[in-house]
């Protein structure tokens, strides 16, 4: 398997496919580079080299136990860019993925970056705090972590099935296929990781490090987004960024990358070629 050992010894599973113009997709908790197979393989069909990696503790990374949050998680990624040689890339992240694409640029700089997308993604903070009313208080991220250690398995199926693509709402039908994938992916990485993940993605402030970003970047957001709410997410990350972008789409949820792949994938190659 495709493996970087990063500068404090963890060895990282990434992807890398075709030639072109890079992008690069960045995943969200607990998943791994998987999550992003259709997307890798439009844009392949494209013209475009598609590159993503396996998050450390993730997929198919090491399972390490310490580093995670998102200084290492940027660090990772430019790690990869260097071994890689990329230049002129498109970075693309959900969710945590797309914390992980903002303190990348502002941590490392956007000489090798000519475009960002950021799905369903965490910035600028989801905790609430005094100067974020808006957010989610700490408990619901507390009961997170207390639900992983009682039975991860069973909470990582509550959470597919549930709230992360919308299968609890009325009138939508579930996928099984999509809800076993998920728990598939999950389970691959490890547990310390998912659990020290919670509090990384629920408690970095990206507000000034989306402030240091020029480079184009499409925030896109569903309104109906359970796990990462629309109010307090997208409409104040594009008003933080100096070139930013908001498009909001009705009723998507939180995974929408996968439920509505194609409407995403048409979406990101028109602002790609834009």
């Amino acid at each position: 398997m495709p493996m970087i050992t990063t500068d404090d010894g963890v060895e990282i599973f990434y992807k890398d496919w075709g030639s072109g113009q890079p992008i690069v997709f960045s995943h969200g908790w607990p998943l791994s580079s998987d999550d992003w197979d259709t997307h890798m393989l439009f844009f392949l069909q494209h013209g475009f080299r598609v590159i993503a990696h396996d998050r450390r503790g993730h997929g198919r990374s090491a399972q390490v136990a310490d580093g995670h949050d998102l200084d290492h998680y940027a660090d990772d990624l430019a790690a990869v860019a260097a071994h890689l040689d990329l230049h002129d890339a498109i970075h693309v992240g959900h969710s945590t993925g797309g914390g992980e694409v903002v303190r990348y640029l502002a941590r490392h700089g956007e000489s090798r970056v000519a475009k960002a997308a950021l799905l369903s993604a965490v910035p600028p903070l989801m905790v609430q705090t005094d100067a974020n009313p808006g957010g989610l208080p700490k408990t619901v991220f507390d009961d997170m972590q207390a639900q992983l250690l009682a039975n991860r398995s069973e909470f990582y199926r509550a959470v597919a099935s549930g709230p992360f693509y919308g299968f609890n709402r009325l009138g939508v039908e579930p996928s099984e296929a999509m809800i076993e994938n998920w728990w598939r992916q999950g389970m691959m990485g490890g547990a310390k990781a998912h659990y020290d993940g919670i509090v990384a993605f629920s408690q970095t402030d990206f507000t000034e490090d989306l402030k240091k970003i020029t480079v184009p970047t499409l925030v896109m957001h569903g309104d109906d987004d359970q796990v990462v709410p629309y109010a307090d997410s997208g409409p104040l990350s594009a008003k933080l960024l100096q070139n930013g972008t908001l498009k909001t789409y009705a009723g998507f949820p939180h995974g929408m990358p996968t439920t509505q792949a194609e409407t995403i994938n048409a979406d990101l190659l028109e602002f790609i070629r834009s």
